[in-house]
This record gives C-alpha cells, sequence and structure tokens, in this order.
C-alpha cells in the first residue's frame, strides 16, 4: 500500500483551508496549523455584548444553482452547510454618486435595462461594455471551469490596460463611466494602474448573482474544517509556524512555537509572501526573489466602524451601498486628514432567522498604514489611549457621513466597534494592513505576480496573492496551487462529476 504524502498547510485562511479540502478529498495526509485560536483568516466573525459581526467575507457572488461558485461549493462539499441569502437582484449594488443614486441588478437584461433607464444615450455603449466583461470572463479557464491548456490571448490584453482607459473608450458619458467603477472599493482599484481584467472578473461575479452567508461567513470555515475532518486531515490552532526546515535540495518540515517540529512531505503556505520568505533561511530562495516579492506594492488598508443597532430600528439593507462625497469613486485612497472620508461602503449582517431588522452592519472606507504608523509594534488591547481616540474620531466623522445617506442612523446604534490597517496586520499577517494584498499594476506586469510554485521544490504558495481575493478569486488560486500536486485536469473533472 503507497505510503500517504504528508501536507502541512500554512494559516487557515479560505487559501489554506480549500486546499487542504482538496488534497484530502484525494488521499493526502494534511494538516493545518492556525497560529490564533479561531480559524479561518477574513473568514472570522467575532462577537461583542451577544452581537455577531463580519471581518472580510461580507458577501459572494455567482452562488446560484449551477453558477461558478455554486458548483465549486459542491466540490468542497459545503453547500448543505452554508446557507446563503441573496441580495436584491434588482439592485444588489447601490452607488450613491453626485445626489444621485444607482442600482447594479443581476444578470445581463435586467442590468442594461437598469442603467439605460438612467443613461438612455448609453445603451449601445452599455451593450459593448457588458459584452467586454462577458467576453473577457468566459476567456479565463478557471474563471469558467472550462478546462483549458491555456486562456485566450484576451486575457493578457486587458490585463495590461488599465479599468479607466477601457471604460472611457466605451462609454461616452463621463458620470456613467464613474457610476461603472462605483464598487471599486471591492477591489481597491487605483486609476492607471488596475487592470481591466480585474474589474470584469469583479462584475461578472457579482452581476450572475449575489448572496451573503446567513449566520456569518465563519460557517464557511466549519464546513471546509469539516470536509477535512472527513476524509482524514486536521486543523490546528495555537499552532504558529515560526520556520520552515529545509535542507540543500527540499523543504522537510515545519518548527511550530519555536520548538516543536513536524516532519512533512509537502508544504503549503496561506501566509502573505513576504511573511513566507520570513520564515524561510536557505540558499534555494535567491536574493533577487525575496527583493522582487518584497517590492510588490500593497493594495489600501481600511477603517472599519462594527454597528451594533438598537433592537428592531433598522430595517435589513438587502443591498450593498457605496457612498461617495465627491463627484468620482477614484483617487479615494489619496485623501488628507482634512478630506477623509471620500467614500464608504455599508453593508449590514446577515442573521439566521428572520431578516427584517439588521442587528449589526459595518462602514468601510480606505485608510493608509501611514496613518497608524505611530503604534506599529504594539498589540492588539494595548496600543494606548492616544490610538482610542484616534479611533473614535475617526468613527465619529464616518458615521456623521452616514448619516447624510441614513438619516437618524446615529440614534440608531446601541454600541459601535472599530477595526485599521494594524488590525488587519495582526490578525491575518497581510503586509501594511492590506485589504486585499498585493495590488496589480500594469506598469509592472508580471513583476507583480505571485508564482504558485517557488524554488524550494515541495513548497508552494496559496491564497488571495496567488490569484485574486475574495471567495472566487481565493478558490481559482487553490485550483492553481492544487493542480501542482493532482494536475489541473484532474480537479476539473472532479468539479464536474461533483456536480452531476
Amino acid at each position: 500500500m503507497t505510503q500517504q504524502k504528508k501536507v502541512i498547510i500554512i494559516g487557515s485562511g479560505l487559501g489554506g483551508l480549500s486546499c487542504g479540502a482538496i488534497l484530502a478529498k484525494n488521499g493526502f495526509d494534511v494538516t493545518v496549523l492556525e497560529q490564533g485560536v479561531q480559524v479561518g483568516g477574513c473568514l472570522q466573525c467575532f462577537s461583542r455584548r451577544g452581537a455577531k459581526f463580519e471581518t472580510g467575507m461580507h458577501f459572494i457572488g455567482s452562488a446560484a444553482h449551477g453558477q461558478t461558485l455554486d458548483k465549486l461549493m459542491r466540490y468542497l462539499e459545503i453547500d448543505k452547510t452554508v446557507t446563503l441569502s441573496q441580495l436584491d437582484p434588482q439592485g444588489y449594488d447601490i452607488v450613491a454618486l453626485g445626489g444621485k443614486k444607482y442600482a447594479f441588478a443581476n444578470g445581463r437584461e435586467a442590468f442594461l435595462k437598469q442603467l439605460t433607464d438612467y443613461f438612455p444615450s448609453q445603451h449601445d455603449n452599455l451593450v459593448r461594455y457588458y459584452d467586454l466583461i462577458e467576453e473577457i470572463a468566459n476567456a479565463s479557464s478557471l474563471h469558467s471551469l472550462k478546462y483549458a491548456d491555456s486562456d485566450s490571448p484576451l486575457n493578457m490584453e486587458y490585463q495590461l490596460r488599465s479599468i479607466n482607459a477601457v471604460i472611457d473608450e466605451v462609454i461616452t458619458d463621463p458620470l456613467l463611466a464613474k457610476v461603472l467603477v462605483g464598487n471599486l472599493p471591492l477591489y481597491a482599484a487605483e486609476k492607471d494602474k488596475t487592470p481591466f481584467a480585474t474589474h470584469a472578473f469583479i462584475m461578472d461575479f457579482y452581476n450572475q448573482s449575489a448572496f451573503r452567508v446567513k449566520g456569518g461567513s465563519d460557517s464557511i470555515a466549519t464546513a471546509l474544517m469539516g470536509t477535512i475532518n472527513r476524509y482524514g486531515g486536521e486543523v490546528l490552532t495555537r499552532k504558529k509556524v515560526t520556520r520552515i526546515i529545509c535542507d540543500d535540495t527540499h523543504a522537510v518540515g515545519v518548527e511550530v512555537n519555536g520548538k516543536d517540529t513536524l516532519p512533512c512531505d509537502i508544504i503549503i503556505s496561506d501566509a502573505h509572501p513576504m511573511r513566507t520568505l520570513e520564515l524561510l533561511d536557505t540558499k534555494l530562495i535567491r536574493p533577487a526573489f525575496r527583493k522582487r516579492i518584497n517590492h510588490i506594492p500593497q493594495t489600501v488598508g481600511g477603517f472599519s466602524v462594527y454597528l451594533h443597532f438598537k433592537e428592531k430600528t433598522v430595517p435589513y439593507l438587502n443591498y450593498n451601498y457605496y457612498g461617495y462625497q465627491g463627484d468620482t469613486p477614484w483617487d479615494c485612497e489619496r485623501y488628507s486628514p482634512e478630506s477623509w472620508p471620500k467614500g464608504f461602503l455599508y453593508m449590514h449582517f446577515c442573521p439566521e432567522g428572520d431578516t427584517q431588522y439588521a442587528s449589526t452592519g459595518v462602514i468601510l472606507s480606505y485608510m493608509q498604514m501611514a496613518d497608524v504608523e505611530q503604534w506599529k509594534g504594539t498589540k492588539v488591547g494595548r496600543r494606548g489611549q492616544d490610538y482610542e481616540d484616534f479611533k473614535r474620531e475617526k468613527a465619529e466623522r464616518l458615521i456623521d457621513v452616514l448619516e447624510e445617506h441614513f438619516p437618524n442612523i446615529r440614534t440608531q446604534i446601541q454600541n459601535y466597534y472599530t477595526s485599521t490597517p494594524l488590525t488587519y496586520l495582526d490578525y491575518t499577517g497581510t503586509e501594511g494592513g492590506s485589504m486585499y494584498g498585493n495590488a496589480k499594476d500594469i506598469s509592472l506586469g508580471s513583476a507583480c505576480r505571485v508564482p504558485q510554485r517557488t524554488k524550494v521544490p515541495n513548497l508552494y504558495l496559496t491564497g488571495q496573492n496567488i490569484n485574486s481575493h475574495g471567495m472566487l478569486g481565493v478558490l481559482v488560486g487553490t485550483i492553481v496551487t492544487c493542480s501542482e500536486l493532482l494536475t489541473a485536469k484532474t480537479i476539473y473533472e472532479q468539479i464536474k462529476e461533483a456536480n452531476e
């Protein structure tokens, strides 16, 4: 009988847990090591005074029956234990710009009709825009789950052209051009830098369908752990990997909590690539590679205000709300202390039961690590009164802005809590407290891409930095990583079988 290959996965974010589930299903001996007390990375939720809050995975797309994410959830065997609640198909996203509100509807015809109603002269241009979105998404074998040896050159073309350049070429109404990027906080897009392909994948993903996870996205982490356990794997908490141990040719194991050594055949790191390199002291990783990874730009950080509402005072919003103080979503991350916040994203938590009223919600706005740099190196809960004062001032300002869009909301808030880029840094290890890890930049091309393979032949990377963030982006990265051990064709065939 062939001995199972021992796989150690560093980190229990979506990338680590999904890799663990796929490999455990395929006969590998899987152990996932999580440094914290709670698994899930950005799938984590937290509770305060009986109220529950999302931290990262606020909503997902393409999860209706037969759509891409639905197929992947069935393959990962989590579809029956994760309960979804669909956002309003007639307006799952609302963009508030220049004193007016614009809704994004699900599905081709509804999306085009809704925006044509706002911009009648742009109908033909909107059709061109939508066709291009679909064409780019379908050209990716990973995003469409259609196995192909290589993707269409179309993808490469739109990886090298910026969002605003392409939209300005297709859309002739400047206001509509701004509305179409109104959801850019979902991917922290930057003008003249972020590839149009990133925008296309996001728009296609959510335009097919949009859902929140009932009771919180930590149920996804719990469900994935269940799959790993069913196939003989395990997920261990309070196990901080402090070193990846290598000999002259490959990795032989990991050091845990600075003392224990666990041998293995394969290592997959779901940690940020920079954090992974910090664990490696080997000549197999060349200085030039370290330098390139360490110089990849990061997406902006975020400041969140978690709102606990008074009971039965705030009607549940079955959509996401993007509010802007100026006349453009662009450059929201380029702010002065006086002009912050230029924009925000407001969402409600989806409870397990009755959704007539919201119990909690979140306001999210950009924040640079530079804004909290003076407290870097301090620990959660011990950063000092000046830090607490800083957060309170920012939270009050953000609530004031929300009040302009939702009058009287302040009187309906029972308590609130906050997080900054330091919180992201502490809980997820992402560089600079970045919301979405490595940034895509058309001027850097492949220099800002992180490969799933490393020069250590049995060490692989996974997570949002391998492909993209978000549930589909991370799972696509998982397929890429696991394809190194199983082949892409095998995984595609298994996904197909799981959905027959």
